[in-house]
Order: structure tokens, then C-alpha cells, then sequence
């Protein structure tokens, strides 16, 4: 994996095509400056469907928002999705409250003496359904002996399939992150070839 920023595969638009297009499509305007959104709003029906299924997720959900952005950021990190692990590397921390090092250890969750039971079932979780497609019942059985609501189970799933779409679109797009946003924040270090490849199976 190289740390070089390639050229996205579909221009960004221009900030006045997507001062026109945003509202129109109902996009809210604190998006309208994401290089994600920029992107996605060359279909405009699209990003309004993308964009009401993160807010969904984001505000309001009975899964602990802190354990959210631990699986998001598992997933920026197993996928090798710069612009995912940017996002939430800031978010996480200004709008959400996680500590820092928390964020940092679930690059090597496995061996981190940072998380109990509950971060561990969905660390799990998450790297499951990555490598296979699905959760194994053991791990199923934690979370919903952790999670305590078949609500919160509901959107463990769905905020996996979520943002690890949003990975394979940024992705696949090559969605760079925003000009004033570094790389792979905070230290640069990246994701290894080898562990992507086997996260991405």
C-alpha cells in the first residue's frame, strides 16, 4: 500500500456546483465541504439516500456512539480507507468524545489492554464480517449479551455494512481527504499490505 494520494476517479465538484446541487438534493450544508459528498452529489439521489443513512447512525441510535466510532475506525484501518480513518480520527474525538488512544488501539484491538468484554465483541464483530461476510454465532452471542437490546445488536450490523460501504466507495473512488485534513492521522502510519488483502476477503 503506498501512502502517495492518487487523483480521485471522479472529479470533485466545483464548491458552486454543489452550493446549487446540495440544496436541491436536501444535502445539508455542514456536508457540502466533504470531498466524500463533493463526489457522491454527481448523483444527487444517491448521496440524499447515503447521507440519511449516516445521520440515521450518527444521531439519535441506541448503540453507544463510542463504540460506533470504534468499529468505524476498525474499519478505516482493516480496509486501508485514509479517508474514513481521517474523518472519524476528528470526529470521533470532537463530536463524540472518544479518547485518543482508544481510537489508536483498535489498529491492534486483539493484544490491547484498553478494552473489556463490550469493545472486544464488537472489535470482533466487525473483523468477521469483513473477512467473511457475516458474524460467527459465538461473537453473535456476546454482542447480544453486551449490547443488552436487539436495537443496538440491529445497528451494530448496520453501521458495519454502512461505513464499510463507505470505505469501498471512498475507496474505490479514491476519495482524497480534505486539503487542510492529513493523512492518516495522527502519526502516518498505514495499514499493511497483508492485513488489508486479508480483511478485504
Amino acid at each position: 500500500m503506498s501512502n502517495a494520494p492518487q487523483a480521485p476517479r471522479l472529479a470533485l465538484l466545483s464548491m458552486d456546483e454543489v452550493s446549487r446541487i446540495a440544496p436541491e438534493a436536501g444535502i445539508p450544508a455542514e456536508l457540502t465541504d466533504r470531498n466524500l459528498f463533493r463526489i457522491l452529489l454527481h448523483s444527487p439521489r444517491v448521496a440524499k439516500a447515503i447521507q440519511e443513512l449516516l445521520y440515521a447512525q450518527l444521531f439519535g441510535a441506541t448503540l453507544d456512539g463510542r463504540l460506533r466510532e470504534l468499529v468505524i475506525m476498525r474499519i478505516g484501518w482493516a480496509t486501508g480507507c485514509d479517508y474514513e480513518w481521517a474523518q472519524h480520527w476528528w470526529t470521533a474525538q470532537k463530536a463524540f468524545g472518544c479518547n485518543a488512544d482508544d481510537l489508536l488501539a483498535v489498529r491492534e484491538w486483539q493484544t490491547s489492554p484498553r478494552f473489556g468484554a463490550v469493545e472486544r465483541a464488537v472489535l470482533a464483530a466487525t473483523d468477521e464480517t469483513l473477512a467473511t461476510g457475516t458474524i460467527s454465532p459465538e461473537t453473535w452471542a456476546l454482542c447480544q449479551t453486551h449490547l443488552g437490546s436487539p436495537q443496538a445488536c440491529l445497528e451494530l450490523v448496520t453501521v458495519i455494512a454502512t461505513w464499510h460501504l463507505i470505505s469501498l466507495v471512498a475507496n474505490s473512488l479514491q476519495i482524497p481527504v480534505e486539503g487542510d485534513t492529513p493523512s492518516w492521522p495522527p502519526d502516518g502510519r498505514i495499514p499493511s499490505d497483508g492485513m488489508t488483502r486479508r480483511s478485504s476477503r
